[in-house]
């Protein structure tokens, strides 16, 4: 009924109705930015910046770069301010961005597939030892990052890394970052379809391609033809996943809207099977979906995954091919369990051409420019030159003679690089930290170090496959929540009631095989001094109670609170 001067609809109070204005979709027609990020990019192209680094920052100095290029578009050149040495971690979160930034600067070099030759290899050692002060981290993303760098050198920097056919574009921004790939796509024995070409044709297509370099956030992409599922497929923004379709053979299931962070969710699958010729035309779309239809009202609702989410995988998929492909998409199956327990590929392996790869493990991904260096020697001495980063912080020599294996492993194990490293070197990773991440509230690199030498004495029968991850803030760069065990760093109180470094732990977390989210048991905080101790006492509690066969992660997930405390 319409509401009359004398009814009770128009005699009750007049509530204020807000204008909602909506979340920034452009497809909705929401071009008006709305937060300084959306701003800044709509003033100009973060690509842009580079000519002003080069013609005027690298000149002038620190001091002469504008405020919005410093902390927004210089990231779309992999270029990130780092922290000023002696902050502590509990003023990360109050002091003003400028009082945390140091002079220097991250560089984070592009891998896309963690491909690299020796002869690239060798540049970036170089690099790091002449502008990096040694500084050169192998990421979780297949990457190499760099720090201390002087915008002095960047131009520099640039010349020799592009003029060995690498970069740093869109390594950081609101852009589609490193594309992971199976680090050993086109030489292993049980792939399934081999990935690389799809990976060059994604990289020409979108990688500097203003149309794509506005997004709303981050965009991360894995394509893996491996059954290992060897690229985190499930917390990517889009993933080919390597199947074995039973009409059309060898192709990719698709997944979509993975993702981290303190807002963790798994990717999807679309139940669409792509043959390796139209993967890039898939990934083109579903970009564009993100660039059109994301989120760009509030930062931390921009992942794609939120608007995966709301929408579900049949919707999403539906504009897709209505939309974006203008065709239908095959039906398809989904991957098979992962055929290891292990996805990084350590250790000595056939490949199918009857050679062997030589997969080893840094500690926690941290490398320096000297060892990079002794590694393109050793990759040139013993195999063709093809050297592999993995998205699990390890790196892999390729195409070694069977008669070579040998010697390599030996030479390996002197620069501390073993291809046979126990549980805990080969299952921890840990964030860049405290030691140069703005963000960070605990120091992550020499604890994880200090942890695995620590478990190694302590435990030295123990031979389960383990994950250990630690992470710096609540950004989950070092993937906790998918760890057997999770070290989310904070702030903590020790026995004393004073506060000091710590983590709160996430237990049975877990990718591949029962992908889901680690548990949270209430008020379970350990100090950094306790880690130790605490992850000892709980792995000697999982294999007195675990069944025949148990993996950690099960184990976790039934266990009493008092088992994993």
């Amino acid at each position: 009924m319409a509401a009359t001067p004398d009814s009770p609809a128009a005699s009750a109070p007049r509530r204020k109705v807000s204008r909602h204005r909506g979340e920034g979709q452009w497809a909705a027609g929401h071009f008006t930015p709305l937060n300084g990020n959306e701003q800044f990019k709509k003033d100009d192209d973060g690509l842009n910046v580079r000519t002003r680094i080069e013609t005027v920052y690298s000149k002038r100095g620190f001091d002469s770069i504008d405020p919005n290029d410093l902390r927004g578009r210089m990231r779309w050149w992999g270029l990130y301010t780092q922290r000023k040495p002696g902050i502590d971690g509990g003023k990360t979160a109050v002091l003003a961005p400028e009082e945390l930034d140091d002079e220097f600067f991250m560089l984070r070099v592009r891998i896309d597939g963690g491909r690299l030759t020796t002869r690239q290899l060798r540049v970036i050692g170089e690099i790091s030892q002449e502008f990096a002060r040694g500084t050169a981290d192998i990421t979780d993303r297949q990457n190499v990052q760099y720090h201390w760098i002087r915008i002095e050198d960047v131009p520099e920097i640039w010349n020799r890394l592009e003029a060995v056919g690498l970069s740093t574009t869109e390594a950081c921004g609101d852009t589609p970052r490193t594309i992971l790939g199976s680090p050993v796509a086109g030489i292993a024995e049980d792939e399934i379809v081999d990935g690389t070409p799809a990976i060059e044709e994604i990289h020409r297509r979108i990688v500097g391609n203003p149309a794509f370099s506005n997004l709303p956030r981050k965009f991360k992409t894995a394509v893996s033809g491996s059954p290992l599922l060897d690229v985190a497929h499930e917390i990517n923004d889009v993933a080919f996943v390597g199947v074995e379709h039973p009409e059309h053979g060898p192709g990719f299931d698709v997944w979509v809207g993975g993702g981290l962070s303190t807002n963790p969710k798994l990717g999807v699958r679309l139940g669409a099977w792509v043959p390796l010729d139209e993967v890039a035309d898939v990934h083109e779309g579903v970009v564009s979906i993100f660039r059109d239809y994301g989120y760009r009202r509030l930062r931390n609702r921009a992942r794609l995954k939120f608007l995966v989410a709301d929408w579900g995988p049949e919707k999403f998929r539906r504009v897709l091919e209505d939309e974006y492909l203008r065709r239908r998409l095959v039906d398809g199956p989904a991957p098979a369990e992962p055929a290891g327990r292990w996805r990084d590929h350590v250790g000595v392996h056939r490949q199918k051409d009857g050679r062997f790869y030589v997969g080893f493990a840094p500690r926690v991904g941290r490398v320096d420019g000297a060892t990079l260096t002794k590694i393109a020697e050793l990759a040139e001495a013993h195999g063709s030159g093809r050297v592999r980063t993995t998205a699990e912080q390890k790196m892999i020599i390729l195409d070694v003679e069977e008669a070579r294996v040998t010697s390599l492993v030996e030479a390996l194990g002197a620069l501390d690089l073993t291809a046979e490293p126990s549980p805990f070197r080969r299952g921890t990773m840990a964030c860049t930290g405290i030691e140069y991440c703005k963000l960070a509230i605990v120091e992550t690199k020499q604890r994880g170090s200090a942890l695995i030498d620590e478990l190694e004495r302590r435990l030295p029968e123990f031979d389960e496959p383990i994950t250990i991850n630690l992470n710096g803030c609540p950004n989950a760069c070092a993937r906790i929540q998918v760890a057997d065990i999770g070290l989310k760093g904070q702030l903590v109180l020790d026995d004393a009631g004073e506060q000091v470094e710590g983590y709160q732990v996430h237990l049975g977390g877990a990718l591949g095989l029962e992908a889901g989210f680690g548990r949270k048991v209430r008020g379970l905080k350990v100090t950094s001094d306790e880690l130790p101790d605490y992850v000892e006492r709980v792995l000697k509690r999982f294999q007195a109670e675990r069944e025949d066969g148990e993996r950690f992660a099960a184990w976790a997930a039934r266990a009493d609170e008092e088992a994993l405390s």
